[in-house]
């Protein structure tokens, strides 16, 4: 393969296709517990939402279709060479603005999402009613959707943000933004730390932090102390109890165990189904997803170049860094100076933080406080990310020009 960005088409093979249709065609499904006056989600997906699902899959669900509009987004693949990895073939979606001075922006999804979260922002962020206008690059993470997979020990979120660095160097963005949310969250982080001089601002919708210490941000310590929770920080603090005590099994397991739960993704799409949709239910804000919708995500990990066993390791190494000498979770927690921050609180994120704790993670240039949206923001209220990121980089925005020659008009 060409060292140069290539156009990438996603071909999914007919055998692929006839492989899934034949277990799906061969699927067991579990019986259901019932609990008279309970919501059946408490146990997990419904047993019946599985099999209606399973069987539009196998008999309705028109992949080929998908396949065709999804290649007409603007995707290639290159090749990144990763220290101590070698070479990774990159699959990324790159909208290139009209406009000359449009602002470089690294957009990184999370599990179980992928790329094609990024497809509701293209065309309000290329530019218009002077607006500021982006060049947008949106990667499938290594291990998921059409990049390559590792196998070996070792790769976590320094690995990550290093991948997508160094993509965005080779496509000519020396400076550059980022936005991400889950593990975009996590290694947009990672990219500010590792790589300021390059990254200058960067927007989540995801945030995990720790209460201000007296030690490193007596102010917001004092702040905290004396000033009560507001009603959408009390709302907050109760989904993230929620979301440790009845929602995060399925992170214990795979950053723990990551092999024993892959060996059932990678051998049954019901499986996968069930893992997946579990989490597209309980993790958004009452988003009426269509069985497409649904099917579409879950079939981008099913023909994935990797297999969608390898999407779940992420969670291991990010959880074993030491290891590798990697990045942990309290280096990106603490505070990180050089590298400009915008931060969405959304009502239905799986964590959510008070403001005080989110002004401890770095220079904060906006607190967005939105009414509706959950963990999934740029594919369930794409216009929220919208409506940030021109204010944060719009001409009255506190990182307005930030990027050198880049104003975005």
């Amino acid at each position: 393969m060409s060292s140069q960005p290539q156009h990438f088409t996603i071909s999914v093979s007919e055998d692929s296709l006839g492989d899934l249709k034949q277990r799906l065609a061969l699927a067991r499904f579990p019986s259901q517990l019932e609990c008279p006056g309970q919501d059946p989600w408490e146990f997990g997906v419904p047993a019946q939402e599985v099999q209606r699902l399973a069987t539009y899959w196998k008999d309705g669900f028109n992949w080929r279709k998908v396949e065709s509009q999804l290649n007409e987004l603007p995707q290639y693949q290159t090749e990144i060479d990763v220290e101590g990895f070698g070479v990774l073939d990159i699959h990324f979606v790159h909208q290139v603005s009209p406009r000359q001075n449009a602002i470089p922006l690294l957009f990184s999804h999370g599990w179980p999402g992928s790329f094609i979260e990024v497809t509701k922002l293209l065309r309000t962020l290329n530019g218009s009613n002077d607006q500021p206008a982006f060049h947008i690059v949106a990667p499938s993470l290594p291990n998921f959707g059409f990049s390559s997979g590792v196998t070996r020990q070792g790769f976590g979120l320094a690995q990550y943000a290093e991948t997508l660095h160094k993509l965005m160097l080779k496509l000519g963005y020396e400076n550059y933004v980022t936005q991400g949310g889950d593990w975009g969250y996590w290694i947009t982080r990672a990219i500010g730390r590792l790589f300021p001089d390059h990254c200058k601002a960067s927007h989540v919708n995801m945030i995990v932090g720790q209460p201000p210490k007296w030690t490193s941000s007596p102010l917001l310590a004092l702040q905290h102390a004396l000033q009560p929770y507001n009603a959408r920080e009390k709302a907050g603090r109760e989904r993230s109890e929620w979301f440790g005590r009845a929602g995060y099994g399925y992170n214990k397991l795979q950053s723990t165990k990551p092999q024993t739960i892959g060996t059932a993704l990678a051998d049954s799409p019901v499986a996968l189904l069930a893992w997946i949709y579990e989490k597209l239910h309980d993790w958004t804000d009452s988003y009426p997803w269509s069985d497409d919708e649904i099917l579409t995500w879950v079939s981008i990990y099913w023909f994935s170049t990797a297999g969608p066993e390898a999407s779940v390791r992420i969670y291991y190494e990010a959880f074993h860094p030491d290891s590798v000498g990697g990045i942990s979770y309290a280096d990106l927690m603490s505070y990180i100076p050089r590298v400009q921050l915008g931060v969405a609180h959304l009502p239905r994120e799986i964590e959510i933080v008070p403001n005080t704790w989110a002004a401890t993670l770095g220079p904060v240039v906006l607190q967005s406080e939105h009414s509706s949206g959950g963990h999934f923001a740029a594919w369930e209220v794409p216009e929220v990310i919208v409506q940030d990121l021109r204010t944060m980089y719009g001409k009255k925005g506190l990182c307005f020009g930030i990027v050198p020659g880049r104003s975005g008009y």
